[in-house]
């Protein structure tokens, strides 16, 4: 029997996705058309033998949380229950201390994965290397190949090329380390746990020696990926399985937007279904014309859009009930929930994606703020904001509620 774990964070760890995540959780933004956990758990869903997925974080239940779940039971047919944190423990912290729940029914193995990452989820494979690789209990972490000087943002893994052991880890060094990063996933054995509690028991001790500190510093606060790998690498314990499928982290809004399009691109494989396809009864689409419209590549487009004649739409998601009007533009950006973007109108941003000439370039973590300036990034209109006719919005971030009278370049507009 398997299990899988989701690490969903809570609010505070949303703060580079706003103003979107002001209107709903970042796990749940949708990213090529679903929410982003659906990803997850689907992947999830068809591996065999799995029993269980549970979501660990921090976010108080919510109404669109609570029907996100009940839909993805009903639709994947296995049991998905969300955990809350009572605070923020880490990303080992919050497995340890839902261990219970997680070795209920004696899975012999199970995955963890965090929900900020956008991949092809090679889970099947990550078991059949478990099961050629190491002694029965050994843990493995999915890595992939990053270009030298973007190795650094990540945690970095030195590997055994023969045997594919971990002899080393570092997370985010200083200098170059290696190639191989750390892609926040994870198979593991109920082991960890032994491994996890001795780092708790430490930092339990500590923690009688210390002056106390406001509550800030817990024992249970435990990270994963500095805690536990750095320490368990060479011993024979640990193992990287290196991908070569398509993997982003999803940190920020203009990563999301590259995270769709990795998505819709599966999709021709995995879900044609999702695709625009002439339909009967539904839009005539020749190639990329739809009712004098260009949209794509890489749109995603929510229930209720309603779309102008002579619109032209590229690298954007456009969300629910949004308002598109005749012969406006929208490139490299995200129009919020409900949303109008005024005849002739241009709402375009700068897109951040990896250098399409290095096949090992990831996105880069952006700045908000560079030499006290915005950086140019994708533009994103927050939810029910206007934007009138003839007017450009170029490289901004709107905050939800704003009814726009003029043209705005490089701005945050509050």
């Amino acid at each position: 029997m398997l299990k899988a774990v989701i690490l969903i964070g809570g609010p505070q760890k949303g703060t580079r996705f706003r103003p979107l995540s002001f209107e709903v959780p970042k796990p749940l933004f949708p990213v090529a058309g679903v929410p982003m956990l659906q990803h997850h758990i689907e992947a999830c869903a068809k591996v065999p033998n799995m029993k269980e997925i549970l979501l660990i974080g921090f976010y108080q239940p919510n109404e669109e949380l609570t029907r996100f779940l009940f839909n993805a039971q009903q639709e994947f047919k296995i049991s998905i229950r969300y955990l809350q944190e009572y605070a923020a423990l880490g990303t080992g912290g919050g497995i340890y201390h839902f261990r219970d729940q997680i070795v209920s029914g004696s899975p012999e193995a199970f995955f963890v994965l965090n929900a900020d990452v956008c991949s092809a989820f090679p889970l099947a494979e990550m078991l059949s290397f478990q099961k050629e690789h190491g002694e029965p209990n050994s843990l493995v972490i999915l890595g992939t190949t990053a270009n030298r000087k973007q190795s650094m943002n990540y945690g970095c893994i030195v590997e055994n090329e023969e045997t594919h052991e971990v002899l080393h880890y570092v997370e985010k060094p200083s200098t170059f380390v290696s190639d191989i990063i750390n892609c926040g996933i994870y198979l593991f054995t109920p082991d960890i746990f032994q491994h996890i509690g001795a780092v708790f028991q430490k930092n339990q001790q500590d923690m009688l020696l210390e002056e106390p500190t406001n509550g800030w510093h817990r024992a249970e606060a435990i990270r994963l990926e500095q805690d536990i790998f750095t320490a368990l690498a060479a011993q024979g314990k640990l193992y990287v399985y290196k991908t070569l499928s398509f993997w982003s982290q999803i940190k920020s809004a203009g990563s999301a937007i590259y995270a769709s399009r990795l998505y819709l691109n599966q999709y021709h494989t995995t879900h044609p279904e999702r695709l625009a396809s002439n339909k009967e009864g539904g839009p005539k689409i020749s190639g990329k014309i739809y009712l004098n419209c260009v949209l794509g590549p890489n749109v995603s487009i929510g229930t209720g859009v309603t779309i102008g004649a002579g619109v032209r739409v590229r690298e954007s998601v456009i969300l629910h009930g949004a308002t598109l009007q005749d012969h406006c533009c929208v490139l490299n950006s995200i129009v919020g929930w409900d949303s109008t973007i005024g005849k002739w109108a241009r709402v375009e941003g700068t897109p951040s994606d990896p250098n399409p000439n290095d096949p090992f370039a990831k996105i880069d973590s952006e700045t908000l703020f560079r030499e006290g300036k915005l950086t140019p990034s994708i533009t994103i209109l927050g939810c029910n904001v206007t934007i009138p006719s003839e007017v450009i919005i170029l490289n901004s971030i709107v905050l939800p509620h704003k009814d726009l009278n003029r043209s705005f370049k490089n701005q945050i507009i509050l």
